[in-house]
């Protein structure tokens, strides 16, 4: 699945960790509260949020395509 992942541009948390209720499966499988916890105690100090709205957060691609193949998995 994440390498349909485009090379460039940004991706909500549940486009990273999925989403049951729309169908949408994981690129990373870890819970919500365990990802939001691992950014705040900068676990992946180089996977920023990044503001796109006042209600809209997002991740650069890049970042977590790095967080993938730091985890095992193939980009």
């Amino acid at each position: 699945m994440h390498n349909t992942l485009p090379e460039t541009g940004f991706l909500r948390v549940w486009q990273i960790i999925g989403d049951r209720k729309k169908n949408i499966p994981p690129l990373i499988p870890i819970g919500r509260s365990t990802f939001f916890k691992n950014i705040k105690d900068q676990k992946y100090p180089y996977l920023k949020p990044i503001k796109l709205a006042k209600r809209t957060t997002a991740y650069r691609v890049e970042d977590v395509k790095r967080l993938i193949t730091e985890l095992g998995g193939a980009v």
